[in-house]
C-alpha cells in the first residue's frame, strides 16, 4: 500500500542504511537509495528507486545529487546513513586518509542536506534524520579522527535542529553504539558475541520509522541507543595473525 511519501536513504545497499530502506518500503514510502554500489543489495521493490552515487567524490558530488534531487524533489524525509569506521592513532593516519574520513563522514552528510533542504523549506514540512555514533559523545583511543567526524555531524545536526524549526522541518540525529552490520568487516574489533552485546540494524530502523511517523509538532532531537551490554570483541584481530 502506497503512502504518497517520499524518503531518500544513502547509505542504502547496506547495513543501517539498507534496514531502514526495507522498513520504509514495508511502510508504504517511495523510497530513492543512494550508494556507491547496489551488488549487494539488488531491490526489485516497484517503490524503490537506486542511484550509484560516489559520497566521496566531493568536486562531482554537487552536481550528481542535484540530478537526483529533481526526480524526487517532493521528498519529506532524507535519511543519512553512509560512513566508514577507520581506527588507530592519530599518527597512523595519512593526511589523506584524515581528509577523507571526515569527507565522508561529515562532509557528504552537510552537502546531502543542503541540496535537499531548500525543497523542505518551499513545502513546509521534512523530516532530516542524521546517522552518528556513540563516538559523537566522547573521545577515545584510537579514535581521534573518526570521533571528530561524528562530533562535526553532531554539532551540524543541533545547529539546524534550531536553524530548521520555525520551517517546519524536524531534524533528529540518532547515535548508535555497536550495531552488527558489515562496518566491522575490515576493523580489527567487533561487538561481542551474545545478542545483548550488539544493537540489530532493524532496530535503529524501528526507530527510524517512529520518528517520522511521529506526529509533527514533536521532534526526537537526539537518540542515543546501545546495546545492554557493552563488550568489545578483539578476537577478530587476533585471528588475522
Amino acid at each position: 500500500m502506497r503512502m504518497g511519501k517520499t524518503a531518500v536513504i544513502s547509505g542504502a545497499s547496506s547495513g543501517i542504511g539498507r534496514a531502514v530502506c526495507e522498513a520504509l518500503l514495508r511502510q508504504g514510502y517511495d523510497v530513492v537509495g543512494l550508494a556507491r554500489d547496489f551488488a549487494k543489495f539488488p531491490c526489485r521493490h516497484p517503490q524503490f528507486t537506486a542511484h550509484s552515487v560516489d559520497l566521496s567524490a566531493l568536486v562531482s558530488l554537487p552536481a550528481r545529487l542535484k540530478r537526483v534531487a529533481e526526480t524526487c524533489a517532493d521528498a519529506e524525509a532524507l535519511i543519512c546513513c553512509a560512513g566508514r569506521g577507520q581506527f588507530g592513532h592519530l599518527e597512523e593516519f595519512s593526511y589523506e586518509q584524515i581528509r577523507e574520513l571526515i569527507d565522508l563522514n561529515f562532509t557528504a552528510q552537510a552537502y546531502l542536506a543542503r541540496t535537499f533542504l531548500p525543497h523542505m523549506k518551499r513545502a513546509g514540512r521534512g523530516d532530516l534524520v542524521f546517522m552518528g555514533s556513540e563516538a559523537g559523545l566522547r573521545g577515545s583511543r584510537r579514535g581521534s579522527v573518526y570521533c571528530a567526524s561524528k562530533f562535526a555531524l553532531r554539532g551540524f545536526a543541533q545547529a539546524l535542529r534550531e536553524e530548521c524549526a520555525a520551517s517546519g522541518i524536524r531534524v533528529t540525529i540518532i547515535n548508535p553504539g555497536m550495531v552488527l552490520t558489515p562496518f566491522f568487516d575490515d576493523l580489527d574489533f567487533g561487538p561481542g558475541p551474545e545478542p545483548a552485546n550488539y544493537v540489530l540494524p532493524e532496530d535503529i530502523a524501528d526507530l527510524v520509522t517512529s520518528i517520522l511517523s511521529t506526529r509533527s509538532g514533536t521532534v526526537f532531537d537526539e537518540v542515543d541507543v546501545s546495546p545492554l551490554k557493552r563488550v568489545v570483541d578483539f578476537r577478530k584481530k587476533r585471528g588475522k595473525e
